[in-house]
């Protein structure tokens, strides 16, 4: 996201976003606008199947992207052959899939429909306590399970304000998607573009007693703090801990996991305080790291919902920059 508060300012976030994060064959402007039209007319047995289908061939065509996501498994699974990685990137493309078609079909759910797709647990009470604190609150994940559907769990089910902050996608068609649907489920994006601006707008939102969600596992030039993530050192944004350590907002990491046909379990973990009292860097690190386990806790759960479709541990290096 953006850069150290008061940095020097960013150019558009599409002119600064590595392209390993979003140029695959998965992120294919025809591609995303086919499912998301096909998938509104399709039953949803229908669009599964088709989703079989297509990962296969996708799977079959993609070898640099099989490799990458065998890559990235490799780490949670050392035992595992090289076949076997292989035949978890199917796995996780087809996770995907039905991630993807759960999320459009609920874009068109009634209220009564939208309330029956989440199984909420205890998290309304946690998601109401932390505003009720009236500094905001930031929502983090990373890159696993529906993140994109808690817009529709936050918007139109529990009835909290959230803003979700979002890179621009690097295909065009995608990025107006995203915000079209978005905007169906009523819930506004603030898309990055300069450092300082976004941070001053993202205090602002704070202010105002909103949500407000960010992606956390994928960092941006020298918006980053060490975390360790499977045993490995991993780069995540610092971004929403330097924002709680400054306006005192809780953390909460949200993950919504799909565990039938339309149907999500809500795993909320928080709220997570940065610590005012440590030195900043220390609190900043201390809160991030809290963060990073959860998401390890859940990739460990359901591996196959865990979707960087490009060399996730190589990138933790700033001279790399070549595509999955």
């Amino acid at each position: 996201m953006s850069r150290d508060i008061g940095a020097a300012p960013m150019n558009s976030a599409r002119d600064v976003t590595p392209k390993r994060w979003t140029f695959h064959g998965l992120n294919n402007g025809v591609i995303f606008g086919l499912t998301v039209r096909g998938v509104g007319l399709l039953p949803r047995r229908v669009s599964y199947g088709i989703g079989h289908v297509g990962t296969w061939i996708a799977w079959r065509l993609m070898r640099q992207t099989n490799a990458a996501v065998a890559a990235n498994l490799a780490v949670i699974f050392p035992e595992k052959s090289d076949a076997a990685l292989q035949r978890d990137a199917l796995n996780t493309y087809r996770q995907y899939a039905r991630d993807t078609i759960d999320f459009v079909k609920a874009l068109s759910a009634s209220s009564e429909e939208a309330q029956r797709i989440f199984d909420l647990g205890n998290n309304r009470q946690l998601f109401e306590g932390v505003l009720a604190e009236g500094r905001g609150a930031l929502l983090v994940t990373g890159h696993y399970g529906n993140w994109e559907i808690g817009g529709l769990l936050m918007g139109r089910v529990i009835g909290l304000p959230l803003t979700v902050v979002a890179m621009a996608e690097s295909n065009d068609e995608v990025n107006r998607l995203r915000h079209q649907t978005r905007q169906r489920m009523g819930v506004d994006t603030l898309e990055v573009r300069q450092s300082l601006e976004t941070a001053l707008q993202i205090r602002g939102l704070l202010a105002q007693n909103r949500f407000v969600a960010m992606l956390i596992d994928r960092h941006m030039g020298r918006d980053r703090v060490a975390v360790k993530l499977f045993g490995r050192e991993a780069w995540f944004l610092q971004t929403p801990a330097l924002l709680g350590y400054l306006t005192g907002a809780p953390l909460v990491a949200c993950f919504l996991e799909r565990d039938g046909p339309g149907h999500f379990k809500t795993r909320a973990v928080g709220p997570i305080r940065v610590d005012r009292m440590l030195p900043r860097n220390d609190a900043v690190r201390k809160a991030t790291q809290e963060v990073a386990d959860a998401i390890e806790a859940r990739v460990r759960a359901n591996p196959h919902s865990w979707y960087h479709f490009y060399r996730y541990w190589e990138a933790q290096h700033d001279q790399y920059d070549g595509l999955a």
